[in-house]
C-alpha cells in the first residue's frame, strides 16, 4: 500500500490544530480548572470556592474546555458536574510539569512569549 505524501498545507493545518489544542490549556484559569477536575468531578460552585473566582468567569472557561473536548458534563438535578473527558490529558499535564520543572528559570525569563 502506498503512503500519501503530506503537503506543506497539510502540515500547516496540522500545526494549527495542535497549536489550538495547547491554547485550550494555555490560559491559567483553564489549566487550574483541568487540574482540579483531575482529582474528580466538580460543579461550578465547587470550582468557584476552590479557585476563588466568580461564577461567570468559571462558567466561561468551562464552556471553552467543553467545546474543545477537554471536559464533559453530566446533569444531576439542578447541578452540572464536570470531569476531564480523556484520561490522556493527565499524562500530557504530567509530562508538561516535568519539562517545566527542568526549565522553570528559562521559561520564567522568556520574553518571546
Amino acid at each position: 500500500m502506498q503512503s500519501q505524501a503530506h503537503t506543506p498545507a497539510d502540515q500547516n493545518d496540522a500545526a494549527e490544530l495542535h497549536a489550538r489544542f495547547f491554547q485550550g490549556l494555555a490560559h491559567p484559569v483553564r489549566l487550574r480548572i483541568v487540574l482540579q477536575l483531575l482529582d474528580g468531578e466538580k460543579n461550578v460552585g465547587d470550582l468557584m470556592r476552590i479557585l476563588g473566582l466568580k461564577q461567570a468567569h468559571v462558567s466561561n472557561h468551562l464552556a471553552c474546555l467543553r467545546w474543545c473536548g477537554f471536559v464533559t458534563a453530566r446533569q444531576e438535578g439542578r447541578n452540572i458536574y464536570y470531569t476531564v473527558a480523556d484520561p490522556r490529558v493527565r499524562e500530557i499535564l504530567r509530562l508538561g510539569q516535568a519539562v517545566v520543572a527542568d526549565n522553570a528559570a528559562r521559561i520564567a525569563a522568556c520574553t518571546r512569549m
